[in-house]
């Protein structure tokens, strides 16, 4: 599987996984996030930091994408799975893949955890799970998600649901 060049290493060096990447984040965001809070209000600074978010979520996927050279499915999409989980982020559990579902459960989230000891626990929706409908969207429009309940808010699993519609084939 090949990775956009921004996340392929310059030498030998491991690529940085995606929790440390959204720890990094975090801390960046945290404090301009506080500001536009106290500035414009908590539900406007939400507003906006979600927008942001969706935007980069989308052109990472179309990023990822244009690295495929057979071209996006949900096969490749799921094959990028391992750059979520690695350093033991999140612990799932596939209940189906196969050429148009991809559907797993997440156990445990590193994600929610890093952002709760953060003291952004109240706007990890916004820093990660907001991203994963908006990057199926930028990676192939043809592959939609459904969750029903997450982490990071509060439930005590994850529930992805992925689909691919060959639409036009």
């Amino acid at each position: 599987m090949s990775q956009p060049a921004a996340d392929k290493p310059a030498s030998d060096k491991p690529v940085m996984g995606i929790l440390e990447r959204r720890r990094i984040e975090a801390e960046i965001l945290k404090p301009v996030y506080e500001e536009m809070a106290a500035r414009i209000g908590e539900a406007l600074a939400q507003e906006i930091l979600g927008a942001a978010i969706t935007k980069a979520a989308l052109a990472a996927a179309s990023a990822f994408a244009a690295t495929e050279p057979d071209g996006t499915s949900l096969n490749s999409f799921a094959d990028l799975q391992h750059l979520w989980t690695k350093d033991d982020a999140l612990r799932i559990e596939v209940k189906r893949r196969d050429d148009t579902h991809f559907d797993y459960d997440v156990t445990r989230c590193r994600y929610a955890e890093m952002y709760r000891e953060l003291g952004v626990g109240h706007i990890g929706h916004l820093l990660s799970c907001n991203r994963d409908a908006a990057f199926c969207t930028g990676y192939d429009p043809r592959i939609t998600m459904e969750r029903t309940q997450t982490l990071m808010q509060g439930a005590d699993r994850c529930d992805f649901r992925y689909r691919f519609e060959a639409k036009g084939e």
